[in-house]
């Protein structure tokens, strides 16, 4: 290939005219695919390299990088002050993180999911658990049951052994001043209390679930097709006092050590100074954080 090479919305042209910008094969203007490499020639454009190359689930057929959905941020605020907040971060080319918070009778419902990275099509995972388990708990169904629907969900996904998406899985619901919460994967709850002596400040939390991950962080259980039979860990919480419930993904919690809480403001506004904390330590990983008050532990 001769000249400069450019790219327009639809083709790569260069000095020896209009060319594939997959496989650079010459076209012609007009065409609607590549001959040689049956390119679609008016696919969107990439984002990142700017090739018109990107295919049917949202690759680049150039650089290779999926581009990014609506997902990249989002907000949910409840009446009654609950509220939930997930972000792409600042590393990721997508979110690959899936929230739902709803309220459903005199329940409060919390899942999230973070799809493993690792796993093709991980986004899907984890959208697909979070829809299938909200919608199951906002029946009154129980954690086991939820957790069950949601894995189905995800598994339905793979098309082969190699193509098999994942995600981990948290679940909370809030009802009458209790907790119960069911997990499997490496996606946290903590307990976020005042300490009496600071007045009414949320200064100190507790980390409600354990980690299914070995000491290297790999996680042991997981949703998906790929996984080995797994129940759920379920457990139940009921303060002792007013303060708040978070939820959230590793793109927060792994940011915590040494991180003091935020003292006031709505849960939403909390959730987005916690959000800032992760984005200013390096926002590595997407981003999700559910905050549920309990008592009067809020503004």
């Amino acid at each position: 290939m001769t000249g400069d090479a450019g790219v327009t919305g639809d083709v790569a042209v260069t000095g020896d005219g209009v060319r594939c910008p997959v496989c650079e094969a010459p076209v012609l203007a007009g065409d609607t695919y590549c001959e040689a490499c049956g390119h679609m020639l008016d696919a969107p454009a990439c984002v990142s390299c700017g090739a018109a190359a990107v295919d049917a689930e949202g690759y680049c057929e150039r650089c290779g990088l999926r581009q990014p959905t609506g997902r990249d941020h989002a907000e949910i605020v409840l009446d009654g002050g609950a509220a939930a907040v997930t972000d792409r971060g600042l590393r990721r080319s997508r979110n690959e993180d899936a929230m739902a918070l709803l309220a459903s009778g005199d329940a409060v419902v919390a899942v999230v999911c973070d799809g493993v990275g690792s796993s093709p099509r991980a986004d899907e995972a984890s959208a697909a658990a979070v829809g299938a388990a909200s919608a199951a708990l906002a029946r009154g169904l129980p954690h086991e049951e939820a957790f069950d629907l949601a894995g189905r969900a995800v598994a339905k996904l793979a098309t082969s052994v190699h193509d098999a998406p994942a995600c981990t899985y948290i679940a909370a619901v809030v009802q009458q001043g209790r907790i119960t919460l069911a997990w499997a994967g490496d996606t946290r709850a903590y307990w976020l209390s005042p300490v009496p002596e600071r007045g009414s400040a949320i200064t100190h939390s507790t980390l409600l679930t354990e980690d299914d991950a070995i000491e290297t962080g790999e996680i042991t259980a997981w949703l998906g097709a790929d996984a080995e039979v797994v129940a759920p860990t379920v457990r139940a919480f009921a303060p002792p006092a007013p303060g708040l419930l978070l939820v959230c993904s590793d793109g927060l919690w792994r940011y915590l050590d040494g991180y003091t809480f935020p003292s006031a403001g709505t849960p939403l506004e909390m959730a987005g100074e916690m959000l800032r904390h992760a984005l200013d330590s390096g926002g590595q990983d997407n981003v999700t954080i559910a905050l549920i008050p309990l008592g009067d532990a809020r503004e």
